[in-house]
């Protein structure tokens, strides 16, 4: 579905991002992660069109989108969360999302982005009442809204960028079940920026794994949970956690296969 090659961005004569190359299959979940400023945050700007590369290949569901404009690349099939939630807190709930609905489809039908936005809202559990407030919402219900807004917009890959941020163990752990879900029963592909580790590596089939801007790892969770530059560039004493959390993992997958 997704295939980048050489990804490059610099800013000035920095480079935030250096001949990154990674491949994503339809369906799969991948982590993404990294200590702070690896790349991760400037590699999904450049997926979602926020920022164009410097130089490089996206190609999306075979067609090029490196350098387009976010609304082209959102039309196209690409939705993205953000870490930090800034919803609009004059509309409802749902005009929140019907609005995301409405520009990220690219139809400008205002009939089929409130039905997107009645599907979005009882897929993450927020209600559909139109008269809803946001205010109110608690952390874990702001997620799930951007999340809402995201999936409003027709996704075939979404980007989520920290969704478990700000949110206690239980809510991490539906935070987690609802991803997974979104892709079992949507069919959605995602790549997931995290830091939680114990808990994507749960959850996702492959990692990859950043460090100044540079790849330094790919694999299934287990295998990257034991790298040893992994841990000694990100890990640290999460290690074990991570690496047991994907060991299980791993083994329900073989049971349920």
């Amino acid at each position: 579905m997704l295939a980048v090659e050489g990804l490059v961005k610099r800013f000035g004569g920095f480079r935030a991002v250096n001949n990154v190359s990674f491949r994503v299959e339809q369906g799969e979940i991948l982590g993404l992660i990294g200590p702070n400023g690896s790349g991760k945050s400037t590699i999904f700007n450049m997926l979602s069109g926020t920022l164009p590369p410097t130089s490089g290949s996206i190609m999306f569901d075979g067609r090029e989108i490196a350098g387009l404009a976010p609304h082209r690349i959102i039309n196209g099939g690409i939705g993205r969360t953000f870490q930090i939630p800034r919803p609009f807190h004059r509309l409802s709930i749902f005009d929140n999302v019907s609005l995301a609905g409405f520009y990220g489809q690219g139809r400008h039908s205002r009939a089929k982005a409130e039905e997107a936005a009645e599907r979005a809202l009882a897929m993450v559990g927020l209600p559909t009442d139109r008269h809803a407030s946001v205010e109110g919402l608690g952390a874990a219900g702001l997620k799930k809204l951007e999340l809402a807004k995201a999936l409003a917009t027709g996704p075939k890959l979404l980007l989520a960028d920290e969704s478990l941020g700000g949110l206690d163990e239980h809510e991490m752990d539906q935070a987690a079940d609802m991803l997974r879900r979104i892709r079992d029963e949507l069919g959605i592909t995602i790549i997931w920026v995290e830091h939680i580790m114990g808990v994507l590596m749960r959850v996702v089939d492959r990692v990859m794994v950043l460090d100044h801007g540079e790849k330094i790892a790919e694999g299934l969770p287990a295998d990257v949970a034991g790298d040893r530059r992994v841990i000694e560039v990100y890990l640290g004493t999460d290690a074990d956690a991570s690496l047991a959390a994907a060991a299980a993992a791993q083994a329900r997958r073989r049971i349920g296969a």
